[in-house]
């Protein structure tokens, strides 16, 4: 019970220090602006807290079945670092905060093409921004597309390196997908398959259709709230972030249901109705 609260309270404190980096690392935030961050940052520890201090099925998917949300969570942490170091630059340059400019402005030449989505984030910003405000969110995209696409790839390694989720012993569905109903849908790995599918096409999707939301979502609020820093820095790491998980699990999902239909031929083979 002692290691399951103090690794809730590290996990707590963990989520803290992601909301509040962007405040502490920019120059010039107001005190009101720091307390709604600070306010946010205190809601966000008690939830991670609530959620990882109890031993029963919660809301987080794959608790027990590491490294898939501790791999999520430092690509984020590490994004949202990069995003804000690129912010940074533009007010207090480094050699540093430099060279994460020089790496997002790289990655977005390369993969800036017609309707692509570094193409289509442009629309964030209202028609009459100025070209350093279009290089920053430029710049901001192709960091973040970046990191998403290095989680992925991250995760789809070491799923095969280290035979996740076998490698931790008997992967538990209850416990880690506490909101999947394995009664629904059908037969369970026809039911996953089908989750996976979805969730990777979702993936693949989002990029793309995610910067007209936000442009109707500017519409109806502040057009010019994607000109200040910590409005760009969460808004494109959720862009990247969001996508990039919904692919990681359609891939742990595609993961899982092989596991599943393995385990069952091999039970039917031992009652003798297939071949082994």
């Amino acid at each position: 019970m002692f290691l399951t609260i103090t690794g809730a309270a590290i996990r707590a404190v963990l989520v803290m220090l992601l909301i509040a980096t962007p405040s502490l690392l920019l120059p010039g935030i107001g005190p009101e602006s720091r307390q709604v961050v600070a306010a946010v940052a205190l809601c966000g520890a008690a939830i991670t807290f609530a959620e990882y201090s109890t031993r029963f099925p919660s809301l987080v998917e794959f608790r027990f079945a590491p490294p898939f949300n501790r791999i999520r969570f430092l690509a984020l942490f590490a994004n949202v670092v990069m995003l804000t170091a690129l912010c940074r630059n533009l007010v207090l340059p480094t050699p540093v905060t430099g060279v994460v400019t020089d790496i997002g402005v790289l990655v977005s030449d390369i993969i800036d093409f017609p309707f692509s989505p570094i193409r289509l984030v442009g629309l964030m910003l209202p028609p009459n921004a100025n070209m350093e405000q279009i290089q920053l969110l430029r710049a901001a995209a192709g960091i973040s597309y970046l990191v998403s696409l290095l989680m992925i790839a991250f995760f789809a390694i070491l799923m095969r390196v280290l035979n996740w989720p076998a490698h931790n012993g008997a992967f538990n569905v209850w416990i880690n997908m506490p909101n999947f109903d394995p009664t629904v849908g059908g037969d369970v790995v026809a039911h996953l398959i089908r989750d996976s599918r979805v969730n990777v096409m979702l993936g693949l999707a989002l990029p793309f259709v995610s910067p007209l939301f936000v442009m109707m979502a500017m519409g109806l609020f502040d057009e010019y709230a994607m000109t200040g820093f910590q409005t760009l820095i969460w808004t494109v790491a959720i862009w990247a972030f969001i996508p990039a998980g919904l692919m990681m699990r359609g891939i742990a999902l595609g993961r899982i249901a092989d596991m599943l239909a393995r385990k069952r031929a091999q039970a039917l083979a031992e009652r003798g109705f297939l071949p082994a």
